[in-house]
């Protein structure tokens, strides 16, 4: 067992604790509350003065998709010849021996949420990882946790490149839209040869890979940074009856009580990185204060590698610096993105039988540069 003793503790789903203790059992986490006493044999973490806090979440980055240092080949994520791959998964790709897992940990992040890039329409899933480990298959937190669709000028560009469709805004939702309606045939399909055997149509990968889609067990992931793309997205999702979340969301400040009335959730990011293309002409971190206090549900991301996994925090600290209120901010890295992408069950605050995922750190990384992490504790190891 270990007893963490004397922190400031920001539990994330009740008060902060000050002067608090969590006893960790296992991988999980014990009791958490004020002078807690132990029978056995407990290692006991000095956090008097720190600041506890649940281990950091990135609710929509490429980590060991793309790997440090690398060029072709370790660029894993994007299966550029087809604009519909759902069928490609995640964690097939991602390499946990990549160094950016190592500089992720470090600086406390504990949960990646990692997946495809945005050359395709559809690109495959995503997965909820932990940061330690050297399998992939015992890092899962949950996969498959949303499909990858995007929307924009990526896709446009790939493809155009190819000489091959879409290369307009409008073939990109055509070819979303006809993928859709057929995994909705091959749904109601293969639901009928349930009951009647002789009827259960001819396995297509595509399309199954799309069933728990149909079926709202996850959501699609939608890229989409300009104000007509995320309408775009959100108009099909509606079209389909399907759940969906809003991924880069960079002009979501224009259209703040648009997105309100929506319900649904907007990942922010990367906010820290030059406009790179036309589509980012309005990218500021003004937009995480904008939504969240219109009422959308905010998670704050890196896109990593485009801003380094290890950074969210600082990130998080610049929308504060933006007007974002500072416990809103880690609601955006700790709580809101274990909801939004289904993984708050085990992850995303300190309570009693979740994940033992924590970070002590000395000082507040959200008000600070130089605070840094002086315990990683994940599945209740420190690492």
């Amino acid at each position: 067992m270990i007893l963490i003793k004397n922190g400031n503790i920001k539990t994330m789903e009740g008060p902060d604790i000050i002067g608090g203790d969590i006893l960790i059992e296992g991988d999980k986490i014990k009791k958490v509350g004020k002078n807690i006493e132990t029978d056995g044999e407990v290692e006991i973490v000095d956090a008097s003065d720190c600041l506890v806090v649940p281990g950091l979440i990135d609710g929509h980055c490429h980590l060991g998709m793309w790997e440090e240092g690398i060029g072709f080949e370790g660029a894993d994520g994007n299966e550029s010849v087809d604009p519909v791959t759902p069928q490609l998964r995640a964690i097939d790709s991602i390499n946990p021996m990549d160094e950016g897992f190592k500089m992720a940990r470090e600086g406390g992040v504990t949960t990646a949420v990692t997946g495809p890039g945005s050359a395709n329409v559809i690109g495959g899933t995503f997965a909820a990882v932990k940061t330690y480990g050297h399998r992939i298959d015992d890092m899962i937190i949950k996969f498959p946790t949303a499909m990858k669709i995007a929307f924009g000028e990526n896709p446009k560009r790939v493809y155009n490149e190819k000489e091959k469709s879409p290369i307009t805004r409008m073939a990109t939702a055509s070819i979303l839209r006809e993928t859709l309606f057929k995994a909705q045939k091959y749904y109601e399909d293969v639901e009928r040869g349930k009951k009647e055997p002789d009827d259960k149509p001819e396995f297509d990968m595509k399309l199954d890979a799309l069933l728990q889609v149909m079926d709202k067990e996850i959501p699609l992931k939608a890229h989409a940074h300009r104000a007509d793309d995320i309408f775009t997205a959100l108009r099909i999702a509606k079209e389909f009856d399907l759940e969906i979340t809003l991924d880069h969301c960079t002009e979501g400040h224009l259209i703040a009580e648009d997105l309100a009335k929506e319900n649904k959730p907007a990942l922010v990011g990367p906010s820290l990185s030059e406009k790179s293309k036309y589509e980012l002409k309005n990218l500021t971190f003004d937009t995480p204060r904008v939504l969240q206090e219109a009422g959308v549900l905010i998670a704050i991301i890196t896109d990593s590698p485009v801003i380094p996994l290890q950074y969210l925090s600082l990130v998080a600290g610049l929308a504060v610096k933006s007007g974002l209120k500072e416990e809103e901010a880690w609601k955006a890295i700790t709580i809101n993105p274990a909801k939004i992408t289904g993984i708050d069950d085990r992850v995303g605050s300190i309570k009693e039988g979740k994940d033992a995922d924590i970070v002590i750190f000395e000082g507040n990384p959200l008000r600070n540069i130089d605070s840094k992490p002086k315990k990683v504790i994940i599945n209740g190891k420190i690492i």
